[in-house]
């Protein structure tokens, strides 16, 4: 299989080819980024500029789109180009290309707000008397309710992925992931809990925390689905305790198996 990546630079897009890349005779990676990398095959391309997209797309059998702007507050200037014309510049170009598959990286924002309600909001902010499993987590098939512009653009990446496949028949498979971070932990400077309270729910990065290989196999698994998965949408997330949004559908789907969890970084937990 012919995989482009792009943001192939970035922290996700880094570990998915880390992951592909140890099964050679399955995939043969090329990349698409801003900056490029001496040691990998990475085009330097803007995925704004049609032509530059369309170019890099040729002969892929299938494209991980990872790149786009998601820094911190909603600049539309470049969430434009980037979110929004970029996803089109994919799109189109995989039709023109031939591209079968186009796996899109959304975010777990799309539904943020539902996580300030309720138990969801109480399970975040460490105040649920409940058990674990007694709650209902955020669901794929809910109406989106974004957190801000970010999440807005990758709610029109999705819609746009759901017409090019039901109309030009490419597989369009959308992953909102949740909480990827560079020190590969749910624990932050900001966490309003003690890591050594087994029995307290978690705050917002032990609910959504999605450790680097598991977010690369969450990649891999999509890659590898069945031709006639045609569109789907899934959540990220490692194996944690208190999750606040599903992730049984890729586990059900596509056989996601996480191996990570917030919960090994309690060191009281039970096999932690």
């Amino acid at each position: 299989m012919k995989v482009l990546i792009t943001g192939a630079t970035g922290l996700i897009g880094t570990s998915v080819w880390a992951r592909l890349a140890d099964t050679p005779d399955r995939y043969t990676l090329k990349g698409f980024d801003l900056v490029g990398d001496p040691g990998r095959d990475i085009v330097e391309g803007n995925v704004a500029d049609y032509d530059e997209v369309r170019a890099a797309l040729e002969g892929q059998d299938a494209v991980v789109h990872l790149g786009a702007n998601g820094g911190p507050g909603d600049h539309w200037d470049q969430m434009r180009e980037s979110n929004l014309v970029g996803a089109y510049n994919i799109f189109e170009s995989a039709r023109e290309a031939g591209v079968k598959r186009v796996i899109f990286a959304s975010t777990g924002q799309v539904t943020w707000n539902y996580e300030q309600e309720d138990d969801l909001g109480e399970v975040i902010g460490g105040t649920y008397d409940g058990e674990s499993d007694s709650y209902e987590r955020a669901q794929h098939t809910w109406p989106i309710r974004p957190s801000g512009l970010y999440a807005a653009t990758k709610a029109w990446g999705e819609a746009l992925g759901r017409y090019y496949s039901d109309v030009h028949s490419i597989s369009v498979l959308c992953i909102r992931f949740s909480s990827v971070n560079r020190t590969d932990s749910p624990l932050s400077p900001t966490s309003n809990i003690n890591p050594n309270d087994v029995d307290m729910p978690g705050n917002r990065s032990f609910s959504l925390w999605t450790s680097n290989r598991d977010a690369a196999q969450l990649v891999q698994k999509c890659l590898d689905a069945p031709d006639d998965l045609m569109y789907d949408i899934f959540y990220s997330g490692s194996d944690n305790l208190w999750g606040v949004r599903d992730i049984s559908h890729a586990r059900d789907v596509l056989g996601y198996q996480p191996e990570d969890r917030a919960e090994d970084f309690r060191p009281k937990y039970e096999g932690g």
